[in-house]
């Protein structure tokens, strides 16, 4: 299996609701998997008995595809924004290395 890049899954989630995406439809649908994702781990961690056969990594996956999504229809290059970001708080919390050094040496 080939491996995906964000820039891939981007333009393929930009293409699939350029039609169809509202922003606030999307956040909505995120909301709710982020709630999803919660339900799994309290079950998980036994703080709620388990109620459905929810995977942890299926409900990740939807808040990454809704996350992906939003950027994508907001013309928002979440690679660029992830390693920005990362340098940002390593800066601030004095953590080494950062995501750009990291993806250099790997």
């Amino acid at each position: 299996m080939s491996k995906l890049t964000i820039e891939q899954l981007q333009k393929y989630l930009e293409l699939k609701y350029k039609d169809t995406g509202i922003t606030e439809s999307l956040f909505m649908k995120l909301v709710e998997e982020i709630g999803e994702v919660a339900e799994v781990l309290n079950q998980v961690q036994g703080r709620k008995n388990k109620t459905s056969d929810s995977c942890l990594a299926y409900e990740l996956v939807d808040v990454i595809h809704y996350t992906f999504a939003i950027a994508a229809l907001n013309g928002i290059n979440l690679e660029e924004a992830i390693i920005e970001k990362d340098k940002e708080g390593s800066l601030k919390y004095n953590q080494s290395p950062n995501l750009s050094e990291y993806v250099k040496n790997i």
